[in-house]
Parts: C-alpha cells; sequence; structure tokens
C-alpha cells in the first residue's frame, strides 16, 4: 500500500499492486476482445477463453455471467422507461455476481470494520443506564437520585436521539457520507466526557442528551456509507454487521458497570469514538455521494481501492455518471424539489414499505421486551430475579443471534429469513399469552420463572431478524438522489415512534395484562412477516440501480 501526498482520502488509499487493465482484473487463462474506448461506451466487451484454458474454472463461469449481465444493463432498452412496454413490465431483479477481486472485498470489509467500531460506541450509551442508575440510587453516592430523576436519565437519551437523526440528511447530502459520520464521533465523544466529570444531574442529563444526539447523527449516514460501497453481493452482510456491533456495545458496557464505577465505565466509552474517528478518517468517501457531486476523480481511486480492479472503477463509475445525467436531463439540469420527488413511484413505493414495516415492528415488541424485560419475566414467572443477570442474558442473546442473522443476510434471500423471522416470533408470542392464560390466577412457581425466560429469550431470538431490516431496506431500496436526506428523517420518525410507544408501555399493560400484550406482539408479527413477503422485492445479490429501476415500473 502506497500512501501518496495528495490531499484527499481517496488519494490515501491507493493500492500500487492493482491489477493491470489490460487483463480486465480476470484470471490469466481469459482474455478480452474489443478496446478500451470501446468498453466505455458501451459497458463492458465480451470475454472469451484463451486457446490455453482447456476448461472453465467456477470462477470463470461467474466472470462471463457478470459481463453478460453488465452488457444487458449497458442497453439503453434494458431501462423502463426507454424499453418497449414488454420490457416495461419486467418484475423481476437479475442478480449480480461478484464484481470485486480477493483484495476489493478485502477493502470493503476493512471499511466495514471502521464503521462498526463506532456502532459499538452508539450501542454503549443506550446500555449504560443500566450501569448508572442502580449505582446513582445508592444514598452513599455523591450524586445520589430519587426516582424521578432516574426517569428522566434513562428516557433523555431517546428524546435526543431524533433531534440527531433530523439533522443528519441534509449534512451527508451537503458534506458526504465520511465527515457526516466523523462529526456525529465528536459529540459521542464529548457526552463520555460531560458524564465521567459530571458534578451534578444537570450535567449527567445534558450528558445523556448529547450522547443520544451523536446516535442519531450515526445511523443514517453510517448505514448510507456501507450500501454505498459494498458490492450487491455483500451489501447484506455489510449492512446489517453493524447491528452485531451495536448488540456487542450494549454487552460490553453491562460487563463494564458489574465490575467498575460508572465514571470510569464513562470514561471507558471514550475509547472506541476515538479508534472510530482515527480509521474513518483515513476511508475514502462513497463513490455514489463523489460521482454526484461532481467530484469524478476522487471516485475513481474510491472505486479502485473498493473493487480492486480498475477496469471495472471505470465501468462502474461511467454508470453512475450517466445516470446522474439523465437525471438532472429530466430536470432541464435544475435541482428538484424535495417536496416534489417524493411524487415519484420510485420513492412513494419503498416509502409505504418501509413507514409500514416500522411500524409493525415497533408493535411487535421487538425493542419494548428487551426495554422491559425484567419487569415482563417477573410478571409472567416471579420476581426471584437478579436485574443484572437478565439484562446480560438478553444481550448475550440478541448479539447472539444478530450475528447469526447476519450471516443468514449473506446466504438466504431477504423476504424468506424475515418471514420466518416474523413466523417465528409470532408463534412465540401466542405461546407466551397462552401460558400467561393458562397460568392466570394460580400461584407462581419457580418452573413459571424458567419457562417464562425460556419464552421471552425464544422469541428475542426469533425476533431479531426484524431489527436488521429497517437498516437494510433504507440503504438497499431507496433512490440515490434521495437516499441521504430522506434516510434522516426515516431515523426520525422511527425514533419518536419508538419513544412514544416506549413511554406508553407501562399503561397499555396495565390495561391489556401482559397476556394480552403478547398477544398484540403476536398479531404485529404475522401482518409484518405478510406485508414483506407481499411488498417486498427479493434484493439479494441485485445492483442498486436495478432495485430503483423496479419501483419505477408499474408492477
Amino acid at each position: 500500500m502506497k500512501i501518496t501526498q495528495s490531499y484527499s482520502p481517496e488519494d490515501r488509499w491507493v493500492d500500487g499492486s492493482t491489477c493491470l487493465e489490460t487483463e480486465l482484473c480476470l484470471p490469466d487463462n481469459m482474455i478480452r476482445t474489443g478496446t478500451e474506448l470501446e468498453s466505455l461506451q458501451t459497458g463492458p466487451v465480451l470475454i472469451v477463453p484463451s486457446q490455453k484454458a482447456t476448461q472453465e474454472t467456477v470462477d470463470e463461469k461467474e466472470a462471463l455471467k457478470y459481463v453478460e449481465h453488465k452488457r444487458q444493463l449497458s442497453e439503453p432498452s434494458y431501462y423502463p422507461e426507454a424499453g418497449s412496454q414488454k420490457q416495461q413490465k419486467q418484475t423481476t431483479l437479475a442478480e449480480v455476481v461478484s464484481v470485486s477481486t480477493t483484495k476489493g472485498v478485502f477493502h470493503q470489509l476493512l471499511l466495514t470494520s471502521a464503521v462498526l467500531l463506532l456502532a459499538a460506541g452508539c450501542g454503549m450509551p443506550i446500555g449504560y443506564s443500566a450501569v448508572l442508575l442502580p449505582q446513582l440510587y445508592d444514598s452513599n453516592e455523591t450524586l445520589a437520585i430519587d426516582i424521578e430523576m432516574g426517569s428522566w436519565i434513562a428516557s433523555v437519551h431517546s428524546l435526543a436521539t431524533p433531534i440527531g437523526s433530523f439533522a443528519s440528511g441534509p449534512i451527508m447530502d451537503r458534506w458526504g457520507r465520511r465527515p457526516a459520520i466523523l462529526l456525529a464521533i465528536v459529540p459521542l465523544f464529548g457526552g463520555w466526557v460531560l458524564l465521567a466529570t459530571a458534578s451534578s444531574h444537570f450535567l449527567l442529563l445534558l450528558g445523556r442528551v448529547v450522547a443520544g444526539i451523536s446516535v442519531g447523527l450515526t445511523a443514517a449516514p453510517a448505514q448510507i456509507l456501507l450500501a454505498e460501497i459494498a458490492e450487491p453481493r455483500l451489501r447484506g452482510l455489510l449492512i446489517g454487521a453493524p447491528f452485531v456491533s451495536y448488540s456487542l456495545g450494549i454487552l460490553l458496557v453491562y460487563a463494564l458497570g458489574s465490575q467498575f464505577h460508572w465514571r470510569e465505565v464513562a470514561w471507558g466509552g471514550t475509547v472506541l469514538p476515538l479508534l472510530s474517528f482515527v480509521a474513518l478518517f483515513f476511508a475514502p468517501e462513497s463513490p455514489v455521494w463523489l460521482a454526484r457531486n461532481n467530484q469524478p476523480d476522487r471516485a475513481a481511486k474510491a472505486l479502485t481501492w473498493l473493487r480492486g480492479c480498475p477496469v471495472q472503477a471505470k465501468q462502474e463509475l461511467h454508470q453512475l455518471t450517466e445516470r446522474f445525467e439523465q437525471e438532472q436531463q429530466q430536470h432541464n439540469r435544475r435541482p428538484q424539489n424535495f417536496w416534489c420527488s417524493l411524487g415519484e413511484l420510485a420513492i412513494v413505493k419503498p416509502l409505504i414499505i418501509i413507514n409500514a414495516f416500522h411500524v409493525l415492528q415497533i408493535l411487535s415488541g421487538t425493542y419494548l421486551v428487551v426495554f422491559y424485560a425484567v419487569d415482563i419475566i417477573s410478571d409472567m414467572g416471579g420476581s426471584d430475579i437478579n436485574s443484572i443477570q437478565a439484562a446480560v442474558l438478553t444481550a448475550i442473546v440478541r448479539l447472539a443471534f444478530t450475528f447469526l442473522y447476519c450471516f443468514l443476510l449473506l446466504m438466504m434471500p431477504r423476504r424468506l429469513m424475515v418471514t420466518l423471522s416474523g413466523l417465528g416470533s409470532g408463534l412465540s408470542c401466542v405461546a407466551i399469552a397462552a401460558f400467561m392464560y393458562i397460568r392466570a390466577g394460580e400461584p407462581k412457581t419457580p418452573l413459571d420463572t424458567y419457562v417464562a425466560a425460556t419464552l421471552i429469550l425464544i422469541y428475542i431470538g426469533a425476533n431479531t431478524g426484524f431489527m436488521t431490516m429497517p437498516g437494510i431496506m433504507i440503504g438497499e431500496l431507496l433512490p440515490a438522489k434521495i437516499r441521504g436526506q430522506i434516510a434522516g428523517y426515516l431515523f426520525t420518525i422511527f425514533n419518536l415512534l419508538l419513544f412514544g410507544v416506549a413511554k406508553g408501555f407501562p399503561y397499555a399493560k396495565a390495561a391489556l395484562k401482559t397476556q394480552g400484550l403478547f398477544l398484540m406482539f403476536g398479531i404485529a408479527s404475522f401482518a409484518a412477516s405478510l406485508l414483506l413477503f407481499l411488498l417486498l422485492p427479493e434484493t439479494k445479490g441485485r445492483s442498486l440501480h436495478d432495485i430503483e429501476d423496479y419501483f419505477r415500473q408499474r408492477n
């Protein structure tokens, strides 16, 4: 790896050992026909086996499959708005094989790892209240609190998160995905310092607010960056991976809180933001954003590093640039009004799917059961349970299943995975409601506690599949021209809905009882599965351009 003296971050990532254009980044027994000019004008040229090759390997077949698909994409008639009526009625998406060399895949994983550090750092403030409040309730603590102050310390983080989410869209559209993430890290570090040095309740609340704003600022740019740098084959895994780190951050803060004072835990919380800032400072910007903001040189360098092949980088940049120019020509080279663009089919349909799923996901109890796991288990099977042990156990289960679902995203179709997740979630909720109904009025026994805890953990494991889907849908379904701005607003709406439902949960539990709540969770889980099965196109292995074209059709 050679580090150049160019100003842009992409220049620092230029690899001096990338493959030669004359070989088109393919195996030695594959040669190409045609000229480089033809490949830039019409897409990849035909690749044929050399005479020395006696048998096609699997990699060679994949290469041929890919270039044939790219040749079809280069034809104007492929796109619905320019093709025949028969082509406009196309409602399926063609899968794209790998477009990166091994080195390119490694670079994508390297950039994702930098985001994962930040995701873990954002998970720590979520679980910090479970560490902070028990220690502050101790009367010997210098900043001892009562129940009222404790409720504010716990909830103010969720109130502040939508503020950051609302601001993240315009920031990442104006200055880029990477600068938006770097900017978001600053208040996260500052929030931990405020908590570690707090001398009053006001500073504790301020530290929670600042950290909450930072988490809101981070969510959308991180998801969008990963969606735009990943090749189709790896996109589900890379977008889903931050949820693993997020869960790991919650587990990490629980573990630290069980051993150290809350101030020491706060100082420990500054480590991950610092490491992620250094890693992302040297990372390349999203090629999509660069191409759409008249920076083709930086976009080419970023794509070359991410794909490991300069020819593939040129071809992908050519497609990005051509698509952007088509959008400008449609609007007479004037910026389209944000509100007017919301009326387009390619935007309306994803928004309906995403927002409907957000509502059903929250009503299915994805986050509510995590927030109130101890209270629910106590209501179901008895109060003889350690709250810290219960919190750690639920965090471990969620981490393990989030890790599992990330690999399922790499191997399974999206719709099948989320359908099975919803069915498992719904069935476990019905089982819990039936158990509660049968045991209503009966004396609680230790067996009840174990049965209740087991059913809750099964529910959390099945329902975790829902947690990964909003980030994936936002990264994949939204068109490039509005992806950054609308993503921030979607996260804002989601966080506001979550806060409102979480605050109203105790009242709903008092009215419906625990068995009634879980019956509602089960119905919402089944409804979410049905919604995505009927409306969500299979996006695994599909390019973002193809997905956007799919939603433009009247399917």
